[in-house]
């Protein structure tokens, strides 16, 4: 008899041991099994039982990544969970509070204020007092790098919305990107994640690029698309891999060995063709189009205008130069002079200025035009150059 309780006994603690241990690997709450049981298995056995676990991405940085998600694409109600979860992972509550501040600014401030409600009651819980700015000094931010983002955004944004491009270079970049609260590298990363999950892909290459400069690896970068599938949905996570996956070519092609690389040599007159009527006034003709292997952005052409012909107003986000090859030319900056150019001439216009070139009324000029690329843009056209600012031109012959 006493046998028989003994194993009713030892059975009933096995039985207790294994509802324990159930207990404590399950993280989907029994609501969740109670009505779509095959999500409370995803969540236990792959979500947490396999992707948290996954040594590619620190936990701490997984929970940066997971609060970003939330946080940008307003799921409030389970943020609550995640900023527990990122405490206990070792992210700070300073950092948390940057987080949030930073992701106003990619993903509105309405979601930015929800969130800090609910990671208030998080601090309260756990007895956190009000954090306050880091005295730490700010961030210095590469100065080549930030002339070229600037550059674009005059020449690409302030035309339209000036007072985003002002917002964007003074406030965003200015002050956000430098504050000490949060490191570079983590803005990045959450900045990174933010953008996947609310499906701007368009926006990865620069910040993706901006990412692994500031010391995220390749394998972290991949990490995270992996990841936000799980919090963003798969479509928002496969959308941007294409994106992620040209940013990798481009950072190989940075580093191909020069004896790997080939003289090329484009002939003249090669692909001669009419330039675009949108774009340009008069007959112009273009030929011998050039583009350097990366990490170069040059490229060029060959630019023949008849007399009176001329380009539309445009700009280059990282400048242009232009060889005066024959005839004569003109040359003007908006409000500026118009100045007039002869065979041997280089002329050189700045990052984002607006301007505009062709041959005198009276003269065909041909020059050779060199720009770089930005991020894969060369230039920004705008509209034509009206036959009044034209003919000013004139008053110098």
């Amino acid at each position: 008899m006493n046998k028989i309780a003994a194993t009713v006994a030892i059975s009933a603690l096995a039985a207790t041991g294994v509802d324990a241990q159930e207990a404590r690997t399950r993280v989907a709450p029994s609501a969740v099994y109670e009505v779509a049981p095959g999500l409370g298995h995803f969540t236990d056995d792959v979500l947490f039982g396999e992707v948290w676990e996954r040594g590619e991405l620190p936990p701490r940085d997984r929970s940066l990544v997971t609060v970003a998600t939330l946080v940008s694409t307003g799921k409030i109600a389970q943020i609550s969970s995640h900023v527990r979860r990122a405490l206990d992972n070792g992210v700070k509550p300073e950092e948390l509070g940057e987080l949030i501040t930073h992701l106003a600014f990619y993903s509105g401030w309405p979601n930015a204020v929800s969130a800090v409600t609910e990671t208030k009651k998080i601090f309260e819980e756990r007895g956190i007092g009000a954090v306050s700015d880091s005295s730490a000094a700010p961030i210095e931010l590469e100065p080549a790098a930030e002339a070229a983002r600037k550059a674009t955004v005059n020449a690409n944004v302030a035309p339209t919305a000036a007072a985003l491009a002002e917002l964007t270079n003074r406030v965003l970049f200015g002050d956000l990107w430098k504050r000490p609260d949060l490191s570079a590298r983590d803005r990045s990363l959450t900045t990174m994640a933010a953008l996947i999950a609310v499906g701007q892909p368009e926006q990865l290459p620069f910040h993706a690029n901006r990412a692994m400069d500031n010391g995220l690896t390749r394998t972290e970068a991949s990490e995270v698309v992996a990841h936000v599938a799980f919090y963003a949905g798969w479509p928002r996570a496969m959308s941007a891999v294409p994106v992620v996956q040209r940013v990798f070519e481009g950072r190989d092609a940075a580093v191909v060995e020069p004896a790997q690389a080939d003289i090329k040599v484009t002939r003249a007159g090669e692909g001669r063709a009419s330039a675009p009527e949108q774009y340009f006034t008069g007959a112009v003709e273009t030929s011998g189009f050039y583009k350097g292997d990366a990490p170069a952005r040059i490229g060029g052409a060959t630019v023949a205008f008849t007399p009176g012909a001329r380009t539309a107003w445009h700009t280059h986000p990282l400048g242009q130069t232009l060889f005066i090859v024959s005839g004569k030319g003109w040359v003007q900056k908006e409000g500026g002079p118009v100045e007039q150019v002869s065979p041997g001439d280089v002329v050189w216009i700045p990052a984002g200025v607006k301007h505009w070139h062709g041959a005198t009324s009276d003269t065909a000029m041909t020059h050779f035009a060199i720009a770089e690329a930005l991020q894969g843009s060369v230039v920004t056209w705008l509209e034509k150059v009206s036959d009044d600012d034209y003919g000013m031109g004139a008053l110098i012959d």
